[in-house]
Formats: C-alpha cells, sequence, structure tokens
C-alpha cells in the first residue's frame, strides 16, 4: 500500500540556474512549495511525485539586482504556481540513481521532461517519519515560451536556453 509524504516547505529549497554571458550563471532559489512523493514503505519503486512552486523566487545577496530582474523576466513571477510537475513513470536504476518522467508546467505551457531522483535518506525525528530526495534536471526554457532566441539579450546580458532545476525536497509523514 502507498504511503502519501507530504513536502515540507520548511526543510526544501529549489534553485533554477541559467547561463548569462556564456561563463556566468543567473540564479534564483525558492522555498514556497506544495507536493507529495507516494511510495511503499522506504523503497522507492514505482514511486511518485508532484510538486509545485511559488512565486516567491528569490536570488543570493550577492547578485546584482539587475541579475535579478533578468530571472524573474524568464519567469511570470506574478502566477501561482511559477511551475508544477507531476510524475507519469518512474525508472530505478540503483538504490540512489532514479528517474521521473512527467508533466511541467510552466506559463500555461506543459512539456514532458525526464527528471533525475537521488534518494537520500528516510529517518524519524520526533515521532515523525521524514524521507529525502535531491531532484535535478535541465529545462530548455524554448520549449516553454521563456524568451525565444537561443541566446537572447536581456540589458545586455546573453541568457543560454538550458535552465538547470536543483531541488532539495524533504517529505514527512
Amino acid at each position: 500500500m502507498k504511503t502519501k509524504w507530504k513536502i515540507n516547505p520548511a526543510q526544501s529549497d529549489v534553485l533554477l540556474q541559467s547561463r548569462h554571458n556564456t561563463i556566468g550563471y543567473l540564479a534564483g532559489n525558492s522555498n514556497t512549495f506544495a507536493g507529495y512523493v507516494d511510495f511503499d514503505g522506504n523503497e522507492v519503486e514505482d514511486a511518485s511525485v508532484a510538486f509545485s512552486m511559488g512565486n516567491s523566487l528569490k536570488t543570493n545577496r550577492r547578485e546584482s539586482a539587475k541579475n535579478y530582474m533578468q530571472l524573474l523576466d524568464l519567469f511570470n513571477n506574478d502566477e501561482v504556481p511559477v511551475l508544477s510537475f507531476e510524475s507519469t513513470s518512474f525508472q530505478k536504476i540503483n538504490k540512489n540513481i532514479n528517474f521521473f518522467k512527467g508533466n511541467l508546467t510552466i506559463k500555461d505551457v506543459t512539456r514532458v521532461v525526464e527528471l533525475q531522483a537521488e534518494y537520500i535518506d528516510s529517518d524519524t525525528y520526533n515521532g515523525n517519519k521524514k524521507v529525502a530526495f535531491e531532484i535535478t534536471g535541465n529545462i530548455n526554457r524554448q520549449d516553454f515560451g521563456l524568451m525565444n532566441s537561443n541566446m537572447s539579450t536581456n540589458n545586455g546580458f546573453a541568457i543560454g536556453k538550458d535552465i538547470q532545476f536543483i531541488a532539495n525536497f524533504e517529505f514527512s509523514i
């Protein structure tokens, strides 16, 4: 029997980054989420996952305000959710390497993507069961209408076509 584990936003974060000027990165993160993972016991076989990210993209303080505005230009930060994912299949390669294939939606555009999921560990703390995953993938921003050209310019900076997605999620029951 599958158990639904809810995402713990206080212990989770997502980093989105895209190259700019071919050598640097525009980056932003969020810790506003909703979502779950379903699996049997501590086995991730046939797991399913769904999550959505709220509209709280922020950048590291070290980055300039210009970089922050460029990142927000890629996403409509006024929309809720900014992005969402729901898995349609799961493939276990070994204990820690797994792949989720599913529907990713950004700006009302849905595409099938494959994300790598590393099962970190499960634990019980103060009577609460917890499980952690790191989910990563590259997203072609053009597939979602996030600017149109291969290397779009924005305020004089070139922006690469791929967005790296790195999520560290803690789920609990």
